[in-house]
């Protein structure tokens, strides 16, 4: 029997194992209260608009959604301060993939949160943090993609400005970059410039120099292989070597939910290749959403990009990149990177991700759309004049109302939060009702209740 560290004799300890056992114990009487959709606590309402009204305050606006969580959920519903109960098909914008409270998430939380109370530096990592490193490139070079390394960070915006660091310094001195229309990669004062929305940038100043190109159009396949192209070709030429980064989400959220094309993904990468661009493929919100680990998978692009950043399902966020873009020392570091609950979750919800009947044609993640696209079908059937769609793909589901009309869309989505399932709005012209599914939380029979309460919403609101 090999020797075991201090470390390693404490997390064996059988009172770290009894409390876990406790607090799962605790956990499971408690949401075994929360049952289904449920209104506000009269007895509770006067306090939570206090809270609401002081936190809004303190934030210096208000919260899109009346929403404060009261710490506890079970599979897709989340109770609130007010004690409601709603579905959670927005998941934080992506984040709760596995809903709140789910028990397998619980006890990897705290287990990382008896080894380390504190936060993970660049400097200082525990012995969880190579094991999750090793999962991750694994999966993503799972068909021999050829990935070296990963760096983990803070935000998803912060693993986007890594890879245009490391782009930018390999392609030095290239300045210039170029993305998709609609796009969105964050709101720091270098990502805003590529994010393609003015107002988050409004007062800004202008940092990078972007140039955009339009993004597939499943209409017109091939005139969007030529337009892209072309319009590559006449950048590059019109500013040789001053282009250090194509920066491509390969389905647009923010966007509207649309969704590429690998050859004319394909077709992108070879022209930047040819001119010696790096591929920054942004997948902070796609990661663990289709029905392969990743969507650059999805779109057989493995031997095409250079970097991958995720975040977001992932718990940490990373940049994944080849050894011939290694940064030189100094150029990206981190005060803090996770911390030890966030790091063994990652760990657990990635792993289950991945030998848990999630991925694959027949598993899980396809099974949710296909449930969530036939609702929404017969709904369009039912109210054409009302909804289109389905669009998306996996667990990121959107739809049209009301012809795509930002207003009554926005209104929508707060009249279907009252009645108990958080969504969210995404593009302009036409304005689309998005979901991102907690794919490791929610039952087929969810998604039929949850098209229940649009239905009930949309006839509300006519």
């Amino acid at each position: 029997m090999s020797k075991k560290t201090i470390g390693e004799q404490y997390l064996d300890d059988p009172r770290i194992e009894q409390a876990q056992k406790l607090i799962q114990e605790a956990l499971a009487e408690h949401s075994s209260h929360i049952t289904g959709v449920k209104a506000a606590d009269p007895e509770l309402k006067e306090e939570y608009e206090k809270t609401l009204k002081e936190f809004s305050e303190y934030r210096g606006g208000k919260l899109f959604y009346d929403y404060v969580g009261s710490g506890i959920g079970k599979g897709a519903l989340v109770e609130l301060c007010d004690g409601s109960v709603k579905y959670d098909f927005i998941t934080g914008i992506g984040v709760h993939y596995f809903g709140h409270s789910h028990p397998g998430v619980v006890a990897a939380e705290i287990k990382g949160s008896a080894t380390n109370t504190t936060m993970s530096g660049n400097l200082q990592q525990n012995s969880d943090s190579p094991k999750l490193f090793k999962l991750i490139l694994d999966q993503a070079n799972k068909y021999g993609a050829g990935f070296d390394h990963m760096f983990m960070t803070s935000s998803g915006v912060m693993a986007a400005e890594n890879a245009l660091k490391m782009a930018f310094q390999k392609r030095s001195p290239a300045h210039r970059v170029v993305a998709f229309e609609k796009c969105f990669m964050g709101r720091t004062m270098a990502v805003s410039q590529i994010t393609d929305k003015a107002a988050y940038r409004k007062g800004l100043p202008p940092t990078l120099e972007v140039d955009y190109i339009p993004f597939y159009d499943a209409n017109d396949h091939e005139g969007s292989i030529k337009t892209a192209v072309s319009m590559l070709e006449k950048y590059f030429n019109r500013h040789p070597g001053d282009y250090a980064a194509m920066c491509m989400e390969l389905i647009q959220g923010e966007g509207g939910y649309f969704v590429g094309n690998e050859e004319y993904f394909k077709a992108i990468c070879d022209v930047c290749k040819k001119h010696e661009v790096s591929v920054i493929v942004d997948e902070v919100q796609t990661f663990m959403r289709t029905k392969e680990m990743f969507a650059f998978q999805y779109f057989k692009l493995d031997k095409h990009v250079d970097f991958v950043n995720i975040g977001k399902n992932s718990q940490v966020c990373a940049t994944i990149y080849r050894n011939d873009h290694k940064p030189q020392p100094g150029l990206i570091s981190q005060t803090f990177t996770s911390s030890g609950a966030a790091i063994n979750a990652a760990y657990y919800m990635i792993n289950e991700i991945a030998n848990g009947g999630y991925l694959g044609d027949e598993g899980k993640i396809e099974k949710i759309h296909a449930r969530f696209k036939s609702n929404l079908e017969k709904l369009n059937q039912k109210y054409p004049e009302l909804i289109e769609g389905p669009y998306g793909i996996g667990a990121m589901v959107g739809m049209t109302i009301y012809k795509g009309d930002a207003a009554k869309s926005k209104d929508f989505t707060l009249k279907l939060f009252n009645n108990g399932v958080l969504s969210f709005i995404a593009g302009s012209s036409p304005t689309r009702v998005r979901f991102l599914v907690p794919a490791g939380a929610v039952e087929l029979e969810d998604i039929d209740k949850v098209c229940e309460i649009i239905e009930t919403t949309l006839n509300e609101c006519k």
